[in-house]
């Protein structure tokens, strides 16, 4: 079976999804997954991952869906590997973030999940400030032109999390110093996708936090500074105490 991700514009009232669902059905596809990418103003964007036994039925597919009234067809592509459903995929991501065992593979995990859960073109984190990318995967824009962006683009919309450029998702993380962006053409990041992002840049901002503390307090052990549950005395030959 060929599997499609087919994203459309439909009224939003009861009933609607089902008769693009019946209509898919007519063809013989089946309906896998549906994610809401976003609703306002008595209109929805709907994802739906839906499997074909035959490519050649694309049009046909895309001939039925049409003929639902209100029902406007934003995009179709073909999928590629197993179907992995937005919610179970966003769990999977935060399980990764919270198990990653130092910063560098915390934000190696945050790029990949936003951009596997995305289907991203490019993803990135850049240092708030500093010329080098702490990751990279497809061919981002350089960490200086990611943060004049996004400061930029906070600056006019207010909310990166609902607002912004179409082709660019991004979600800042004050407390690591450093931004998260992702970009794709052709396909408009919607405001759940945006949610979404936000959200796992928190999940990783406070797992950064709670390695950030480990490795001050590891730091503060091997200069001297004494064990949990010793008193500290005071160095002898006048040298501070390293505290934190």
């Amino acid at each position: 079976m060929d599997r499609y991700e087919l994203r459309v514009w439909l009224p939003d009232r009861p009933g609607a999804l089902g008769l693009v669902a019946s209509r898919i059905g007519s063809v013989g596809g089946d309906v896998v997954g549906i994610d809401i990418l976003e609703r306002d103003q008595g209109q929805a964007i709907d994802e739906l991952v839906v499997e074909l036994a035959d490519p050649g039925l694309v049009p046909l597919l895309l001939s039925e869906v049409r003929q639902v009234d209100g029902i406007t067809v934003e995009s179709i592509r073909t999928l590629a590997g197993p179907f992995v459903d937005p919610g179970v995929g966003a769990l999977d991501a935060a399980f990764r973030l919270v198990a990653a065992h130092d910063q560098r593979a915390l934000f190696g995990a945050l790029g990949e999940a936003c951009h596997e859960g995305a289907t991203a073109d490019w993803s990135a984190v850049a240092p708030a400030h500093g010329d080098e990318l702490l990751f990279g995967r497809g061919t981002p824009p350089a960490a200086s032109w990611i943060v004049a962006f996004v400061d930029g683009a906070r600056r006019a919309t207010g909310d990166p999390a609902e607002h912004g450029p179409v082709d660019v998702a991004w979600a800042e993380m004050p407390a690591a110093a450093a931004v998260l962006a992702i970009g794709r053409q052709g396909r408009p990041f919607r405001s759940h996708e945006r949610r979404r992002l936000a959200g796992l840049a928190v999940i990783a901002e406070r797992r950064w936090s709670e390695l950030a503390a480990g490795d001050s307090a590891g730091r503060r052990h091997s200069f001297g500074a004494p064990a949990p549950g010793t008193v500290d005395r005071g160095d002898p030959a006048g040298v501070p105490t390293v505290g934190g």
